[in-house]
């Protein structure tokens, strides 16, 4: 038995036989983000208001990680307002559209400086600065998943958006495991290489294609555009968190999933991703009903 067997951890193996490190428990992974794609599916089908549940809990969980993670720097958010107001914006987004969620945020922003006022000058900027940080990259980015179910089609968009997501993260995966030579950004993600971003930008492009065409009635090249702007976002959004660790001196964000590490650490992509997938679908494939 080799050595990843003894570990009880999976091991792959490049075409020269030489084993890949992976980083992490892979069959615990995929197991974790199985029960995570059943879970959606639970709940959107067949009361897609349901999932309001689950990125409002998605949104309080990610709080407590970055409210954790910016603590250990001394910065301190204003946790309740960014709290109440995060999960506001997922019901605006999904009942009220767009402008409502502009609306929540606003008041999300003006409650959080304000809340912040107690604590006198000192730091201030600092800590604000962190609460519309905080708002900002998780509830706000969350609240575009609810915007997508809140379509005709919506149940299909938002599958849509997770399969395309996802693809960017198994293809650059193993191809960057397999095949990985040129290091892409090696300063932020040293992980990461160019035959990866290869791997996701052909995963995407397939994915987007087949379910924009198949699922939403929309044409291939929609799909084609879709993927093409869900690796950039996805890519953005890895090295996005990876820049927040390494500034934070942290490994993981937090203990969330087990083979994932934190919320935050898993749904990196798809925070980013939401936001494009809404904006993409949105100009170019109008709603099949």
């Amino acid at each position: 038995m080799n050595e990843g067997g003894r570990s009880g951890r999976f091991a792959l193996h490049k075409p020269d036989g030489q084993p890949v490190r992976t980083g992490r428990n892979l069959p615990l992974a995929i197991t974790s983000g199985v029960l995570l794609g059943a879970l959606v599916l639970a709940a959107i089908y067949p009361w897609p208001a349901a999932f309001i549940a689950i990125t409002s809990i998605a949104t309080l969980v990610g709080l407590r990680e970055l409210r954790r993670a910016l603590a250990g720097r001394g910065t301190a958010i204003a946790a309740v307002p960014v709290a109440v107001g995060g999960v506001a914006m997922q019901v605006c987004a999904y009942f009220g559209g767009p402008e409502w969620v502009v609306g929540a945020f606003a008041l999300t922003v003006i409650v959080a400086l304000s809340w912040r006022l107690r604590g006198g000058a000192a730091g201030y900027v600092r800590d604000a600065s962190a609460s519309l940080f905080a708002a900002s990259y998780v509830p706000l980015l969350l609240s575009t998943w609810l915007l997508l179910l809140a379509e005709d089609d919506g149940q299909r968009r938002l599958i849509a958006f997770i399969v395309v997501t996802i693809s960017s993260d198994i293809g650059g995966y193993f191809a960057g495991i397999l095949l990985g030579r040129h290091k892409m950004a090696p300063v932020i993600s040293p992980n990461k290489t160019w035959e990866g971003f290869g791997g996701s930008v052909l995963g995407c492009m397939i994915a987007g294609g087949l379910t924009v065409s198949l699922m939403l009635d929309g044409p291939v090249w929609a799909g084609v555009v879709l993927g093409l702007a869900v690796v950039a976002a996805a890519t953005v959004g890895d090295l996005i968190e990876s820049l927040v660790k390494r500034d934070l001196g942290l490994k993981d964000m937090g203990r969330f999933m087990p083979g994932h590490g934190g919320l935050l650490d898993r749904v990196d992509s798809l925070l980013i991703g939401g936001p494009v997938s809404w904006m993409v679908l949105t100009l170019l494939v109008p709603p099949a009903l």
